[in-house]
């Protein structure tokens, strides 16, 4: 129980705040030792990249759980409130579906990847761990946009009695 109530509230902040704080220190790492120095970090700057996608991917996650996603409502807002809810079970339904499928795509692509041992060329560890931030990420936006559609709907019935 805990473990969910860490992962529904705090999971996306610290993790990304994390990774964040370590690319920033990697690249400056790598700044330093380029122009002081002469000399660079092979793999720092194959890191900070991979750093990058779990950023990007799990980011996306953390954005929806805060409902920050561009939304286009100008013609949605001039509809009827009927339509408009008819309207938005529609667009949470395709993008639920969209993400199922792009995790189901992803999950795939990840496991070939680690199937094929390809591995990256600095650090030489398997391309698959760049390659999961995308499942992973998809994965906790796709929970994520669950949760928001059940809380909207809860919100909805109780305004209604």
């Amino acid at each position: 129980m805990k473990i969910l109530k860490f992962i529904d509230k705090e999971f996306e902040e610290i993790v990304l705040i994390g990774i964040f704080s370590i690319m920033v220190v990697l690249v400056f790492l790598q700044v330093v030792m380029r122009y002081v120095f002469q000399s660079s970090l092979s793999w720092s700057e194959e890191l900070a990249r991979y750093m990058f996608l779990w950023i990007i991917w799990l980011g996306a996650s953390y954005a929806t759980k805060k409902n920050a996603h561009i939304s286009l409502d100008f013609v949605t807002s001039r509809l009827s409130l009927k339509l408009q809810k008819t309207v938005w079970i529609i667009k949470m339904a395709i993008w639920i579906a969209f993400t199922i499928f792009l995790a189901y795509i992803s999950f795939r692509l990840t496991y070939m990847i680690f199937e094929r041992g390809q591995m990256s060329p600095a650090l030489k560890i398997p391309m698959g761990y760049a390659y999961a931030s995308i499942p992973v990420g998809v994965t906790m936006m796709l929970f994520r946009i669950i949760q928001n559609f059940i809380t909207e709907i809860k919100e909805r019935r109780k305004n209604h009695e």
